[in-house]
Order: structure tokens, then sequence, then C-alpha cells
């Protein structure tokens, strides 16, 4: 694998952060990924059918204290497909693969949906690649998700999404223009394949920032009983030291309105990230 310059020397504005635009080989595909800001290494993974813009404002805002490695998973965004399905173990060992071709021994890691259960993936089967992980609107088992959303898994078609109003985004910025009705039908079955991953999860060494909705896609028991198998939820101010891990609900948010919660978002990673905790009463 090597690194080829999409824009060679060029800077491209994104928010108040430069980035410099890139393609690396990683397993079969061309990936594009933006670099921004200064700082500790901080891998940002999008969620299902977006890519880096459409992640908002948070990137920038990151970039402003961290050296942020924006990437476009596969089929998503100018990175291309491959005859492969996508599944979230594939997409963490492209993650993985990524970091090894620019040389990022270890970085921190954001996700977001698809994104955040990928890199909950890379740090489940690439461990030594993740400082920190913060996972926004995730789970580590199907039964996690509410019922609402398990009752339209089996009626997702790709004629629906299609019809929906991101298709159309997509052509602007794909590799290929006409690949979103092939990319639906394996989004459509990565929502089908069996997560159940709480022994790996409770295994886990790398802190996790757990971040969610109150009306997110996963339940709050879901995301309470991460938190626990985590190390969390125990009491405070009783001379033992909090969990590494930590828990952060959203108030008033639904799962595609965690990520344009940009000034909160920043509240909780950053402390998360630098080890920061608020101060109490007792030592």
């Amino acid at each position: 694998m090597f690194r080829t310059a999409l824009i060679a020397g060029a800077l491209l504005m994104s928010g108040t952060a430069f980035a410099t635009a890139e393609t690396v080989d990683v397993n079969g595909m061309k990936m594009y990924y933006e670099v921004s800001g200064e700082g500790e290494p901080l891998v940002v993974l999008h969620g299902a059918y977006m890519n880096i813009p459409s992640m908002g404002a948070i990137i920038p805002k990151l970039a402003e204290t961290h050296k942020v490695y924006a990437v476009e998973l596969q089929g998503h965004g100018r990175t291309t497909d491959i005859d492969r399905p996508i599944t979230y173990p594939n997409l963490a060992d492209d993650v993985a693969a990524f970091m090894d071709a620019v040389k990022l021994e270890k970085a921190d890691v954001f996700g977001y949906s698809m994104g955040a259960a990928a890199a909950l993936q890379l740090a489940i089967r690439h461990p030594e690649k993740v400082n920190k992980l913060a996972a926004a609107s995730v789970a580590y088992d199907a039964e996690g998700w509410q019922p609402e959303f398990k009752a339209v898994i089996p009626q997702m078609t790709v004629e629906m999404i299609v019809g929906l109003p991101f298709a159309e985004d997509y052509r602007k910025l794909a590799a290929n223009p006409d690949g979103f009705p092939e990319l639906a039908r394996k989004l459509i079955q990565l929502e089908k394949e069996p997560m159940a991953w709480e022994a790996d999860v409770k295994a886990l060494k790398a802190p996790v920032l757990i971040i969610a909705g109150d009306a997110d896609v996963a339940t709050l028991d879901h995301n309470v009983a991460m938190f626990r198998l985590l190390g969390g939820g125990a009491m405070g101010d009783m001379g033992k030291p909090l969990s590494a891990s930590r828990l952060a609900i959203l108030p008033a948010t639904s799962h595609t309105a965690v990520i344009n919660q940009t000034g909160l978002l920043y509240a909780f990673i950053e402390p998360f990230l630098k080890g920061e905790t608020p101060k109490g009463m007792f030592p």
C-alpha cells in the first residue's frame, strides 16, 4: 500500500480548519481521507450513507485541538467500492490498514453510527491501534436497537433507500456516481448482520466514551448496559477512582440529530480524550 496525493500541495477549507486531501490504496480500494489540525492524532469515522462533509462542523472543531484524520469508508464519498460485503469487521480492518499505510501507529478514534460500530470493532480486533474511543450512536448487540427500528429492517429495500433525499447528494462526490443502489444493497445487508459483541466489549482495555441521544436508535437501557460492561455505573465519592470509560446522553436528540450537536459533542469528547474529570467535594 502507498499514498498518492489527490491534490498536490492543495489546501481545502473545511470550516475554520485547513485540510489536505489525499487517497491511499487500502485492501483493493482507493480510500479518500483528509488531514486537518495539529496535536495528538484522532481518526474520525462517519455514519452510513455519509461522507466527510455530511459530518458537519464536528470535524473542523476537533481539528482545533487534534490532528484529525477523517476517512471515507468503503463505497462512501470519494472512496471506491470493491466486490466485498460491507461488514463492521471489514470496515475495522480497512481502518487498521489505512493507519498502517499513513504510518499512524496508534490514535484516538471518534466514530458516529456505522463509524462508531466500525471503531468498536477496530478496538476489538486491533486493540494496539486505539488509545481512546469516542463512540456516538452505537450498539454492541442487535437486540439493543429500538423495537421500531428492528421492525423496519426486514422491510428495507433498495428502492426505498434510493428515494430518500441523501441519495441524490451521493452523486456529487462519489467515485462512481451510479454506485448508490449497490451501496444501499450492501448497507441494507449490514443491518441484518449478527451483532453479539458483549464478551468482546467487556474485554476491551481502551477507555470508551459512549455518546447517545435520548431518542437514539439504540435504547437507553442498552447504552447503560454497555457502560456497565466497560466498568462504569458505580457510585463516585467513595474513595475509588472513576471508570476510565464514560457515558453521555444528549437531551431531546434523535439518532440523526446527534452529529449536529457540535458544541455538546466537543464538550464531551475533548475532556475525555484529555483525561479530565469534573472535581467533586471529596478527593
